[in-house]
């Protein structure tokens, strides 16, 4: 396998160098901070990035003010609580895009979300033990356990909640490839995802890298070139 920091190298003078490259990597996030991370923050976070796959996410990001105030507030125990005819009215409220098996994900993630909850004490506390080198098991959970939650769905809410994610986009596979991972091209075998696990542990123990910088550098250093404050507008950074 090749070394990371012949990827890094390529990646930087792909981006204009290594100082502009350490400007597109976010602040290593601490999964320590989740445990207190309220389960409606957490609800939240998965409706947004089950809403947005597939669909524009500027628009989702927009409208998303209406969807707070339609799914009051991503309180699960409250959803809980609502009739079958809250559930029915959703899918013609103009407020958020209605797809209802989307809306439907909303509630049966509120259940799941609850039920970890009380098994430990938040949701967010579930999340902050869970060990940082098997992201690969807890997104394989996030599918068995949650609603529309699996693959890349499940590794971007693990991201915009404030987990050490990776997100295998096509980019990221493709380099993994390159430096010699024997992989699919499109990877969601448990096998491939078990081999990026690894890689990705290997080269953490190499660079002392969190899996969200790792993550970055390998999209960054193959495929299309984007420039630089595209890729901040990109991340809304």
């Amino acid at each position: 396998m090749t070394r990371f920091e012949t990827i890094r190298a390529r990646a930087a003078g792909r981006k204009g160098g290594e100082a502009v490259l350490a400007t597109l990597l976010p602040a290593a996030p601490d999964n320590a901070a989740l445990a207190a991370v309220p389960d409606h923050r957490i609800l939240s976070a998965m409706a947004a990035r089950v809403f947005s796959a597939g669909f524009v996410w500027r628009v989702i990001e927009q409208k998303w003010p209406g969807f707070e105030e339609a799914f009051l507030g991503f309180e699960p125990k409250r959803l809980l609580f609502q009739p079958d005819e809250f559930w029915e009215g959703l899918a013609s409220d103009t407020r958020i895009v209605r797809n209802p098996q989307k809306i439907r994900s909303v509630r049966d993630n509120a259940a799941f979300v609850d039920r970890v909850s009380a098994e430990h004490g938040g949701f967010g506390r579930f999340l902050a033990t869970w060990p940082k080198d098997d992201q690969a098991g807890l997104v394989a959970l996030l599918a068995k356990q949650g609603s529309r939650l699996g693959g890349a769905t499940g590794q971007y809410f693990l991201r915009w909640i404030g987990f050490d994610s990776y997100v295998v986009s096509p980019d990221m596979a493709a380099a993994l490839r390159d430096a010699g991972l024997e992989i699919a091209a499109a990877p969601t075998s448990k096998k491939d995802l078990a081999a990026i696990q690894g890689q990705l542990n290997a080269w953490r123990a190499e660079t002392g890298l969190p899996y969200v910088h790792l993550s970055r550098i390998l999209a960054m250093s193959i495929g299309e070139n984007r420039a630089a404050e595209d890729l901040r507008a990109y991340a809304g950074e």
